[in-house]
This record gives structure tokens, sequence and C-alpha cells, in this order.
């Protein structure tokens, strides 16, 4: 079974769909990445699989279950990591575990989710006085106390320094071989490349491509650029054949090392921008007025 199937899902705020008959399936076990343009529709197909939004129309099951109207049994199986969270200024980081953790059944130690989001060092500071990364990290830290089946992360690394987001990444990799299914929208391509088994991208409601990181919209088949420096010169090469060419290029150098080679193949991030260009001019919001 899939963790999440949805057939046909719509939505909309006024007149206009924010979600136009979506279908996707996530595998039991992998991690998603959502992608889109502000406006696209992810926020609302996410919510909808939380079950925080009715839909107009279609089918949804999220573990097996329609989130719509589900109950306290099926909560109990999904963490959620919302773009943001308030009302715990006046507790502390391990204050507001310790009570969240009472709600599941099988949470996990307090302690341990502290040292894992890098917050056992601030673990009795009032949520106040923790600075935007840090709450952030107590965000992520809320939406894996209950040890989920399946994990929702919306924006999970904003606000993180370079370093934290590594390791919030390897967090997630640890979840994911431990059996977590993991839907993550983010706007940081590098995130969804480095984490995501398969990448959707979505734009007017609809999804415009799915497949691999690698091989999202064709990219792996894509041509490669060859570029070198020769007399002086930087000169490059756009080829279908790269190996072809290098051992082409290689004699030309008396079988040595080409000066300066690269070899490069369009990058997610060019991928996803060309299929969500015809989309941008389309401004709309995905909250009701």
């Amino acid at each position: 079974m899939d963790a999440i199937t949805i057939r046909g899902l719509t939505k909309a705020y006024g007149p206009r769909p924010a979600v136009d008959g979506l279908d996707l399936d996530i595998r039991t076990g992998e991690v998603f990445a959502l992608l889109g343009p502000n406006g696209a529709g992810k926020t609302t197909t996410v919510e909808i699989a939380e079950g925080f939004r009715h839909r107009d129309a279609g089918e949804v099951r999220v573990l097996g279950t329609d989130p719509q109207g589900a109950g306290l049994a099926w909560r109990n199986r999904i963490g959620i990591v919302l773009q943001s969270s308030g009302g715990l200024d006046l507790l502390t980081p391990r204050e507001v575990l310790a009570s969240t953790a009472k709600v599941f059944t099988r949470p996990r130690p307090v302690e341990e989710v502290l040292a894992e989001v890098g917050l056992d060092d601030r673990a009795d500071t009032r949520v106040v006085g923790l600075s935007g990364g840090q709450r952030r990290r107590l965000d992520v830290a809320l939406g894996i106390i209950g040890r989920p089946e399946l994990l929702f992360l919306d924006e999970p690394t904003t606000g993180f320094d370079p370093q934290a987001r590594r390791d919030f990444w390897e967090l997630i990799r640890t979840l994911a071989a431990q059996g977590t299914t993991i839907l993550l929208t983010t706007h940081y391509l590098d995130e969804a490349e480095a984490l995501a088994d398969r990448v959707g991208v979505i734009a007017a409601g609809r999804l415009l491509a799915l497949d691999t990181p690698d091989a999202l919209g064709g990219r792996s088949a894509q041509e490669a650029t060859l570029a070198w420096e020769e007399d002086g010169i930087r000169r490059s090469l756009r080829t279908a054949s790269p190996t072809a060419d290098i051992s082409r290029l290689s004699a030309r150098f008396a079988g040595g090392e080409v000066p300066g080679l690269t070899v490069s193949r369009p990058s997610l991030e060019d991928t996803y921008l060309g299929l969500i260009a015809p989309h941008l001019v389309d401004d709309r919001s995905e909250v009701p007025a």
C-alpha cells in the first residue's frame, strides 16, 4: 500500500482552483519532495493530506485512511512540521516536548530528540529566548517526537545555517532508513536533490513532472556541456556523447590531461525553472481571501 494516494483532487477558493484534478502516489518508505512556485497548490495539497483542510472533490488516502475526519488513532501515526508555530514562548523546549510526548502512544525519548535537533544545550531556555533557527529546530522536534510512520515537512530548514541544514539532512536520512515515509516541501533545490527519492513538480494545481531528481524532466538524457582551455581561450561544446568527445579532446592534447576540463548537465534548478516558467504569470494565492 502506498503511504499517500490522491486521485482527482480538487480544491477551489472562489472561481479559480488551487488544486485542479491532481493525481499523486507517494510510496511507503520514500522521501518525496513536492516542489512548485508560490500559489502552485502545494500547501493546499499537503494540508488536505494532513486532514487540516477539506477538499471539494477527489479521493485521498493517507496510511489507508481518508484524512478528512480521521480520528486520533490515525493522527498518532503522523508527524507534522508546520512553517511556524506559536504560543510556546513561556515554556522551555524540554517542557514542550515532554507535554507533547504524552499524547502519543509510542513517543521517542525527549532527551534523544533534543540532541538530534541540536537543542540539548538550550533545552531549559524559554522559547521566547531562542533564535529563529533554534525555534525551527523545536518545530522539527515536535514533528518527530511521536515516532511517526509518515512525516510532513513544510519548509523545514528555513532559518538554518549551512551546518544546521546538513545536520538536519542526516536526521532525515536516518528517519528514512528506519522506514519513515517523508513528504517534504522546500524551495531549496539542493535540499530536494540531496534527500528525495522522487520529486514532483506542481504548478497551477496540476502535476507537471514526477521522477527521480536525476531524471526529472528528461534531465539525465539532456546534452552535456564540455568546457576546457585551449590556446588561451575558454572553449565549450554541447554533446550527447560526452565520453567520446572527451576521448577526442584528450587525443588533441597528446593523450594527456585536458586543461580546465569540466562536464556539466542541466541542474535540477535549471530543469525546475524550465518546467514552471509557463505558469509564473498566473499569480494566484492558495489561501482563501
